[in-house]
This record gives C-alpha cells, structure tokens and sequence, in this order.
C-alpha cells in the first residue's frame, strides 16, 4: 500500500489481546502511520451476537500494553495510536488518552444518536426505526436529525474540557501517556476489586517523561527502496509516463526478495496521469527469475508485465488494468500444466486487467475478483470465492469449494477427468455446459491469447481439437 501511494495514510487494526503491543512495534516497524486496538465491546447494532461476545479484551489492556511496548522499543513517535470498543463519554477519552491512544473511535454511541434502538436485526431487512432497512415503509419510521448526533459529540466534547481543567492541561495532547495521573480505585462496597492488580496496566515506561508519548513524526516518504528494481524501472519509464515517448520495453532479472514489482509505476502513473491512461502496452517489462508477493499488484492500464519464472502469493492483488504474463522458461522439461507457478490468492480484489499463467495456481484464485479477466491451467480451493465481476478460464483441475459466495461474473471449467461437479459449491451458481454460440467465441478467444502469450502446451492441444474439447468445458455463473 505504501509503495503504490507513498502519501497514503495506512491504519492497522489489532485487536486487544495479551501480546498485542509485540504486533503493533511489528507493524510500526512496516511503517503503519495508525494503529488502531480495539476491543470490549465488538461493534454496533450490526455485529452478530458471536462477534460481541468474542471481541478480545477490554481497549484499556489493549492500548496501555501496545503504548508501553512502542515507548520502551523507541517507535511510539512514528505512530499515531487510536483505539475504539464501547467509547461513549469523556471519561474514556480521558482515560484512554492517559493511558497512551491519541485518537478515538466512536460507533455505538454515534449511532444511537442518530436513532438506532440496537434491535440486531440490520441484516434483515426489517429494522423497526428505519436505519439499516431499504424498506420505505420502514424508513419513513426514522426519526434521527445531524443536530442529534452533533449534540452528543458536543457533549462529550465538554466534559473532556472540564476533565481537562481539573487536570490543569490545556490541551489533549498534553496528558498523552501521562499514566502517573492514573490510580487504582479501592472500593469498599466491592472487595473482589482489591483482587485485581492493575501494576502492570499503570506502569510508567518512561518516568523521567524524557521519550516522546506520542505520534511527532510524519512518515510520507518511500523508505528502503533507493537503487532497488523498482526504483530503476520508474525511473526508466518517467518519458513514457509524462507523455515525451509512446513506448518503453525492459528486461531485467528478479528474484523473490523483489516484492510487489509494478506497484511502485502504477502509483506513480495514476499520480501524473489520473484517469488519463495510457495506452495499452506502452510500458512492456520482462522478468527472468522468481517473483517476491504482489507481483504486479495494483497494476494500471498501459503496463505489461511478463514474468519467465514463477511467483509467489497475490499476483495481480488489486490489479485495474494493465496485463500480466507468468509461465516457466522455453527449455523447461517438466509438464507446465500440472506444477504451481503461481502462490495464493492472486488476483484478490482485481477490478479490471488480465492474468494469463501457464501452470496451476494455489488456493483462494481469484478471490474478490471484480472485473479482471483470468486464464490459469489449475487452482487450489476456494477458487473464484466472492467473485462479483470478470472472467476466469481454468485449464484444468479445481480444488474444492469452488464458486463458494460468487455472485457475479462467468468461469469456464475444462473438466476432462469428469470431477468438476463434486468438487464446486452450488449455493449460489449453477454449472452448465456451453450451448451459447458467444460464449464459445469468447472462451476460444482467451485460450488463443493464453496459448500466444504463454506458449502453453496445453492451451495448444485443446486449440487443436476445439470441437472434442468444447463439450468437456463447464460453464459457471450465478444463478
């Protein structure tokens, strides 16, 4: 996400559990710009009852754990720490704030403002007071106003003020981290508290107040990256990219420390360029070697990548145009159509573009797809789970689960070991053989762009027997 936005703001969420403060100096390591803890309560009205009731621990141990840790490992200035989880007064802004979270997350509260009476059933269709209902008989019941919720917010608002001025601070920022202003409560009503031992939520990394208690830093630049092939290859391609030449060709070797190759220049080309794309395969790069993850990740119109080797987990992740190329070296002996050349959960969340591979690829293929357009010879479980858009051509074997929440777009299935049908889920589309004269068209058509990109042997032989191989195909879609 950095490289294909450097100026991109990145929130992690974490959930709060014990060892939660370890994650988060990992992700302030990766350069998180927010980290977010959540816990205690587990969402709105739209949370099922497993998810609120098994939603980590109390945002207190969560965020004075993860604060603690990123003071004692000198991170917690690159950060901003923000935490969420049944937040509904001043109070515990004060209190969260003191104990190390500069930001703070409110949703239950906000939405009972607004009207919701917390009923749970928003996946229903059917709720009483008009919130989470596309029913106009039921939204005509809505009764929430902007001043409702205005009005709440400028309530806690206040009394995070008058807690201010009884803690003699002006500001918010000034009582970050300050847990020395925190103390256990001995109530005599309830002596099981005395049980509890809080040491360990109140300890004071920092006492002599010497280290920064929050976030000072602002991290909007690309870091490690000077020199690498990535750098090289935007460099190279700057002409292109601000119009002065209609072309590039590249070809360099890569191996799988060269990671999300192609996110980098696709950035940079919506940076200058926005929705003004450019043509397709003005930039025409070639990859000898193995491909780190998110190999042309985010990838945009007018970028060709060919890669002569393999590629590890989400090829194509998020990819919006542009075409993708991956298939093993010319002199390779072994039987490209039945070894992986490509990892897991490639093309997850890919809203246009093309991927053709000459091999299988591993499990979640095609996950999210919502546009891309697909030519593989093999895939894992899962394959085309919550697809909603696009097309995918598989040359051979499925694994399980196949089709499981698609709710949209076409797959084409070679099915000549007879196996397809036991091995897809029906819940939500139907498997059928080819009858429609355009369909035919279209799946020929990408199997000879397969077959003349990749050099596919087995593209090839179904090309050359297309009228005994046509009815082995299944034809998968929506019902």
């Amino acid at each position: 996400m950095k490289e294909v936005n450097p100026r991109a703001k990145v929130c992690v969420k974490l959930v709060a559990s014990s060892g939660v403060g370890t994650v988060a100096a990992g992700v302030a390591k990766a350069y998180a710009d927010v980290i977010l803890i959540s816990g205690h309560e587990g969402g709105t009205g739209a949370s099922p009852l497993g998810s609120i009731k098994n939603a980590g621990s109390d945002w207190v141990l969560g965020v004075s754990e993860a604060h603690q840790v990123l003071m004692m490992n000198g991170l917690r200035n690159r950060v901003v720490l923000r935490t969420d989880g049944g937040m509904k007064t001043g109070r515990d802004i004060i209190v969260a704030a003191l104990l190390g979270a500069e930001e703070y997350n409110f949703g239950t509260g906000a939405l009972i403002a607004a009207g919701c009476a917390m009923f749970r059933v928003c996946h229903q269709n059917t709720c009483p007071v008009g919130v989470a209902t596309q029913r106009e008989d039921l939204r005509l019941k809505f009764r929430g106003k902007p001043e409702d919720v205005i009005a709440y917010f400028n309530a806690v608002a206040e009394e995070v003020r008058g807690y201010l001025s009884r803690l003699g601070a002006r500001r918010l920022d000034d009582i970050i981290g300050r847990v020395d202003l925190l103390e256990q409560i001995d109530d005599p009503k309830n002596p099981k508290t005395r049980l509890i031992n809080l040491s360990g939520v109140l300890h004071d990394p920092d006492p002599s107040g010497d280290s920064d208690r929050r976030h000072t830093r602002e991290r909007n630049e690309r870091f490690g990256n000077e020199g690498t092939l990535d750098e090289t290859i935007v460099l190279e391609a700057r002409d292109v990219m601000t119009g002065k030449s209609a072309r590039l060709t590249g070809r360099y070797k890569t191996t799988n420390a060269n990671r999300d190759i192609g996110t980098y220049l696709s950035g940079q080309i919506a940076y200058l360029r926005g929705s003004n794309a450019l043509a397709p395969g003005s930039i025409d790069l070639t990859f000898l070697g193995s491909s780190g993850q998110s190999f042309g990740a985010f990838l945009v119109d007018g970028v060709k990548l060919t890669l002569i080797g393999e590629a590890n987990d989400y090829v194509g992740k998020g990819m919006s145009g542009g075409e993708i190329v991956v298939r093993p070296k010319h002199e390779e002996t072994f039987a490209w159509d039945t070894n992986t050349i490509i990892g897991n959960t490639c093309l997850y969340g890919a809203t246009g573009g093309a991927l053709f591979a000459a091999g299988w690829a591993g499990e979640r293929f095609a996950v999210r797809n919502s546009g891309a357009t697909a030519v593989i010879e093999g895939v894992g479980d899962h394959g085309c789970e919550y697809m909603t858009r696009g097309t995918v051509v598989v040359l051979g074997r499925t694994g399980l689960n196949f089709g499981a929440g698609m709710s949209g777009g076409t797959a084409f299935i070679y099915d000549d070991r007879k196996i397809f049908l036991q091995r897809y889920n029906p819940e939500l589309v139907a498997a059928e053989r080819l009858s429609d004269l355009d369909d035919a068209r279209t799946l020929r058509g990408l199997i000879e762009r397969h077959a003349e990109l990749t050099s596919s042997p087995l593209a090839r032989r179904i090309l050359g027997r297309w009228e005994d191989e046509l009815p082995k195909f299944w034809k998968v879609s929506p019902v």
